[in-house]
């Protein structure tokens, strides 16, 4: 149980998708001017992460078994599409004005490096991989992720009603701030556990 939490805790802040490796920055700062959007779009990574990383484990040992394990990301890529495919049908579905407002991010999901990322990385880097680790992993940084642009929107929320000098505004004041919670997760790096 312990190498469970390691993993929780690695993945959600000392290794953290976004902010430590630099991966989804796309949906991270698109999606991110508003809390609402932040989180609906962090509910669906978290799902796509969790299931993708089982079903792309269960795969890649079929792969690996076969001698086709150079197939691994053409795959994985596929299996991703699949299920942002269902995402996008049950947001469609269930909550339009979340859809509406996702726009073209929810699709960009099959294309978010994290979600490849998360995936490669189960079955490549961690120590005595199971599925239930890549699980646990998966949910973990999605968890990262959701955390990160949580924290993101919050601040360009209060920023749209801040005093900003005219050439910060917009952009440049949204990779400022990201950089800034960048270098608040850094701190976690340091810590250690043995």
């Amino acid at each position: 149980m312990p190498y469970v939490l390691l993993i929780v805790i690695n993945a959600v802040f000392v290794n953290n998708f976004v902010l430590s490796r630099f991966l989804g920055i796309c949906p991270f700062l698109g999606v991110s001017k508003k809390t609402d959007t932040a989180l609906g779009m962090g509910l669906a990574v978290i799902f796509v992460m969790g299931v993708a990383s089982v079903i792309t484990y269960a795969i890649d040992l079929a792969l690996v078994a076969a001698g086709i394990e150079y197939l691994r990301t053409i795959v994985f890529i596929l299996v991703i599409a699949a299920l942002i495919q269902l995402v996008e049908i049950f947001v469609k579905r269930f909550s339009p004005s979340l859809y509406s407002a996702l726009g073209v991010y929810l699709p960009l999901i099959t294309t978010n490096c994290a979600v490849l990322g998360v995936a490669i990385m189960n079955v490549t880097e961690l120590a005595t991989t199971n599925i239930l680790y890549s699980f646990v992993n998966g949910v973990a940084s999605g968890v990262g992720f959701t955390i990160a642009i949580l924290i993101l929107a919050g601040i360009r929320e209060k920023m749209e009603i801040a005093d900003i000098p005219e050439s910060f505004k917009g952009f440049p004041i949204t990779l400022a701030a990201a950089a800034v919670i960048a270098m608040g997760f850094a701190a976690f790096s340091g810590l250690s556990f043995g």
